[in-house]
């Protein structure tokens, strides 16, 4: 069965917001434009994921409330603490039990980890700035299985916000 996964980094933050910690920062009005037309261009592709995990960081729940109404159905949407600053070892951990009903994929978090995850996935030298999505799919018996596999998935799409129409 073939399992595809969108790794998104979040949106562009606000380093001037003043926030108590930089899991409290928040978007700055370009990452709130770019979440989501970047949305809009997975749902054009029908990339639209069923599940999403996220780092439970200020910015990337917001990424994640910016894009949710360009899908449709609406996906099921899950903050896990392990994806802040997390790296593809936790992103096997969240994937290891998901179900084979979930045909789509979505993970959000941060770099280095994305970078270097997408990097091992695919064989690819990737870089993420922010708001990147990266449309990759692979075919796994399961989502553990898909995980495992480094340099086997296949890059459908690398989604730059600055290459998108602007709202």
């Amino acid at each position: 069965m073939k399992r595809r996964l969108i790794l998104l980094r979040h949106a562009k933050s606000d380093w001037k917001a003043g926030a108590p910690s930089d899991q409290a920062r928040p978007l700055n009005a370009r990452g709130r434009r770019d979440a989501p037309r970047v949305a809009a261009r997975l749902a054009e592709l029908e990339w639209a994921p069923t599940h999403i995990w996220s780092s439970d960081a200020k910015r990337t729940k917001e990424t994640v409330e910016l894009m949710l109404p360009s899908f449709k159905p609406s996906p099921k949407v899950s903050f896990v603490g392990k994806l802040y600053l997390g790296d593809l070892g936790a992103m096997r951990k969240v994937m290891d039990g998901v179900s084979d009903k979930c045909k789509t994929a979505m993970l959000v978090g941060h770099n280095p980890g994305w970078e270097e995850a997408g990097s091992l996935l695919t064989g690819l030298s990737i870089n993420m700035t922010t708001c990147n999505a990266l449309l990759m799919s692979v075919k796994a018996d399961s989502w553990a299985e898909a995980m495992a596999m480094e340099s086997c998935w296949k890059l459908h799409e690398h989604i730059l916000p600055r290459g998108l129409k602007k709202k």
